[in-house]
């Protein structure tokens, strides 16, 4: 084989086993997000029945493309590592080619929050890893193993059970790299600004007609004071692409029990009352309640038994409607303050359900997974 060939060779292997560790090591980090992305998916192919399924198959998937990225990069297992590469890139280039064009999701997910790129980058950076597949797959012989083949199994078993138990820590722990505009430390108000001289930028068009002619007109010159003209349609549409938000669908509304018609009731928006508090919020994120874990609610009983005694603000923030809201309360009477927004948004916040966050004027001074949540001791030395 040809220097070229060689140098070929191992160029397509840091390529693709680099790509293929670093994608699965993302989105091991977060399985919960990856099982939401993978959710996406199934709700626009009409495949919600499959849900319960696509939490086992993200931690599957990202454990598979961590090992097989490994393996190619140690050169263990080289003919079937080859293959089965080449088959993850055969599903998945065209499956990222109808994602760019569809556009069902805004982004594939590939790399969690960690790093994204748009649809077509990542069906474009698919035909690039598939090519230096094709080539592995058929010099895979000149793939040097920098082992022997004694430890091969042994590093492969390690291999496997190192990304799969990483994967499961972070599904039953909080991710232990946060990568959304939720983390410890943020601040949520600043996250939903931008420059309004960077944002989008939008163009009205106002459409008048007059002897059987319809014109467009502009804000600065439309005839809104002659009467010869009659108003037809008003568009808008966008002039020039600016930043986005990091934080754009952050939107919280109390919810209370009206007595005079026995049912629970939107108490109106409280964003900003949450965002600018100068004490200390808890929030207990449930974005569902009927699928909320129930063992350590105990522990949120003290949180807001101890907010109520400091002076604190605690509300417990969720996605459920009304109806579940007062049916949950009846049954487990815990007096809690209610409140409601977006599902995507809790889901984005924390990956736990329930899950704790302590704010500070709209800063996000902790996070916690209903197993961790901190005794009051604790939440004190936390606040000095």
């Amino acid at each position: 084989m040809s220097s070229m060939a060689k140098i070929m060779v191992v160029l397509s292997r840091i390529l693709v086993g680099a790509t293929f560790v670093f994608s699965g090591l993302m989105k091991a980090v977060d399985p919960l997000g990856f099982t939401y992305k993978i959710q996406d998916y199934l709700i626009e192919l009409g495949l919600t029945a499959l849900f319960p399924l696509a939490l086992p198959a993200a931690v599957l998937m990202v454990t598979a493309e961590f090992a097989l990225g490994a393996f190619l990069l140690l050169g263990i297992y080289r003919k079937w590592t080859t293959r089965l590469v080449l088959l993850f890139m055969i599903f998945f280039t065209p499956f990222t080619l109808w994602v760019a064009i569809a556009n069902p999701v805004e982004d594939c997910g590939c790399f969690g929050d960690a790093f994204v790129i748009s649809n077509w980058q990542t069906f474009y950076k698919n035909l690039l890893l598939l090519a230096g597949t094709v080539w592995l797959m058929m010099k895979w012989t000149q793939i040097t193993p920098l082992f022997t083949k004694k430890a091969t199994v042994p590093i492969a078993i390690v291999t496997l059970l190192l990304g799969v138990l990483f994967a499961l820590h972070n599904v039953y722990r909080l991710p232990v790299i946060d990568f959304r505009p939720y983390k410890i430390g943020a601040n949520i108000p600043l996250q939903m600004y931008v420059d309004p001289e960077k944002a989008d930028l939008y163009e009205t068009i106002f459409l008048y007609s007059k002897d059987g002619v319809t014109k467009e007109f502009r804000e600065e010159n439309y005839p809104w004071d002659d009467s010869t003209w009659t108003f037809v349609d008003m568009k808008t549409h966008l002039v020039r692409e600016g930043q986005k938000p990091k934080i754009e669908d952050f939107s919280v509304e109390s919810l209370y029990f009206d007595d005079a018609t026995a049912s629970w009731q939107s108490g109106g928006d409280i964003t900003d009352i949450l965002l600018s508090d100068p004490s200390y919020t808890f929030l207990m994120i449930a974005y569902s309640l009927e699928e909320m874990q129930m063992r350590h609610l105990d522990r949120f009983r003290d949180v807001a038994r101890h907010a109520a005694k400091k002076g604190y603000s605690f509300y417990i923030l969720t996605a459920s409607g009304p109806d579940v809201v007062g049916k949950w309360e009846r049954q487990q009477q815990t007096g809690f303050q209610f409140a409601h927004a977006d599902e995507r948004t809790l889901k984005t916040m924390i990956r736990s359900n329930p899950g704790l966050m302590l704010l500070k004027e709209g800063t996000v001074m902790g996070k916690w997974n209903d197993s961790n949540v901190p005794t009051t001791d604790k939440i004190e030395l936390i606040i000095k």
